[in-house]
């Protein structure tokens, strides 16, 4: 009786040792706080599933790169897009664009669900610079997807089977790289998500009422 009651008290103290660990992990973590004119948005960033992704986004929010940008593509059940326009649709200068982590970051479990925020990039897999976006459901087909081996390749486009040339198809899946998630402020993105959009200045899905990033910083 008494090495039972010894072994689940070692079974409890392991459990909350590792609780605690998990905890203290969970707090070294980077965070950054994004204030808009509709709420704060808080984001924790995971520099082993995307280190240089990280590292790109945190120096843009200390340089001040994100105050008075705007949420320019809003699109409910899909995402929200923004860091890279200013209210009068000017975009701001960046600089160089980042190599792709979609594949790490897979590899390390971190994908494109609801809640997570990745990099928005041109058809350029390595093109991302200082947008972001914030995914409002499961996107599985932004993220990276391992192809098998031939010429052409068979693989999944955006929910379907298609085949197409090696090269071709591994642009096709690079996927897009998730860094972080949202952890305070879903709310504030629930409201963005649902705003009215129209047509403006060459751009579709932009909120007819600005959506302003007031301030981007990394907090504690």
């Amino acid at each position: 009786m008494k090495s039972a009651t010894t072994k689940l008290i070692g079974l409890l103290l392991s459990a909350m040792l590792s609780l605690s660990t998990a905890q203290t992990f969970a707090d070294e973590l980077p965070k950054v706080s994004i204030k808009t004119n509709v709420g704060e948005i808080v984001v924790e960033l995971y520099p082993e599933a995307a280190p240089k992704t990280v590292d790109n986004f945190i120096k843009y929010v200390k340089a001040g790169q994100y105050k008075g940008t705007i949420f320019h593509r809003v699109i409910d059940n899909f995402m929200i897009q923004g860091g890279g326009y200013d209210k009068n649709m000017k975009e701001k200068p960046t600089g160089k664009p980042i190599a792709s982590e979609a594949a790490l970051a897979l590899e390390k479990g971190v994908k494109n669900d609801l809640g997570t925020i990745a990099m928005a990039r041109t058809e350029d897999p390595n093109s991302a610079t200082a947008q972001f976006f914030i995914n409002v459901r499961d996107n599985d087909f932004l993220n990276h997807q391992p192809l098998p081996a031939g010429d052409p390749v068979e693989f999944n486009y955006r929910g379907n089977m298609t085949k197409a040339p090696r090269k071709q198809a591994l642009i096709a899946t690079a996927g897009y790289t998730p860094f972080g998630k949202v952890i305070k402020g879903m709310d504030v993105v629930e409201k963005i998500k649902a705003v009215e959009t129209s047509d403006s200045h060459m751009m579709q899905n932009v909120p007819k009422k600005d959506i302003i990033i007031e301030s981007a910083t990394v907090i504690k």
